[in-house]
């Protein structure tokens, strides 16, 4: 193990302890699309101990410009099962679990309940509701993310006091409003899954300063970028 993650372990907050308990994490990621494709990578190359990732969706070619972990030659096939096997070529210690489904309101509560800590690499409202409303009910921290063209945001919630619904209170408005756009720079998500998978490290080993009840946000295009209290 030291060899493999010896860079990491230099880092004094992290050492061989905190090594060891990334090697321990159950991580559920939910959507591995643009902002489930870095934090995916990172997390499997940093060795978290168990990675399931969810996701219903097929390859592709428009998502190839920002969804890294695919090839041409997999368009049409399950994203799901498709990392799975990707990163299992990049890390055979962790182990991974593919459901090529949806998360729904009947299934969310049985799966959170196998893991440590949810990641958002969703791209729709009413499941952020649904996994922020059970995370808090399970007391598992929730690592929020979001992006839109060049801008991104990222939140730790449900390890405080603040959840999704702190955010965005009216989740009938929220569901109403006009779907945001596709558009996005293949970049974006992946500054801000790399922000998610090293909270997702952070709150693991237990080192750092999470952004419980903050909202970090970025915008690509200024490069200005703040963290405020929920």
């Amino acid at each position: 193990m030291a060899e493999r993650y010896n860079r990491q372990i230099m880092i004094p907050e992290i050492g061989e302890e905190g090594q060891q308990k990334i090697r321990k994490a159950k991580v559920l990621l939910i959507g591995v699309g643009g902002l489930g494709s870095p934090i995916a990578t990172y997390l499997t190359g940093a060795g978290i101990g168990k990675l399931g990732i969810v996701d219903d969706d097929v390859v592709d070619i428009t998502n190839l410009h920002r969804q890294v972990l695919y090839s041409e030659e997999q368009t049409g096939q399950k994203k799901a099962e498709c990392a799975k096997q990707r990163l299992q070529k990049l890390n055979g210690e962790v182990e991974i679990e593919a459901y090529p489904f949806r998360l729904t309101a009947e299934n969310a509560e049985k799966m959170i309940q196998g893991y440590d800590i949810v990641v958002d690499g969703m791209d729709n409202f009413a499941t952020r509701y649904i996994v922020s409303d059970v995370c808090e009910r399970q007391n598992k921290p929730y690592v929020y993310g979001a992006i839109r063209a060049m801008e991104g945001q990222v939140a730790v919630l449900c390890k405080g006091e603040r959840t999704y619904r702190s955010i965005f209170p009216d989740e009938q408005e929220m569901l109403q409003m006009p779907h945001p756009g596709k558009a996005v720079v293949g970049t974006t998500p992946a500054v801000v899954g790399s922000v998610q998978a090293c909270q997702v490290l952070m709150l693991a080993a237990e080192f750092g300063s999470p952004l419980i009840d903050k909202l970090w946000t970025i915008n690509l295009s200024t490069m200005d970028s703040m963290v405020i209290d929920l």
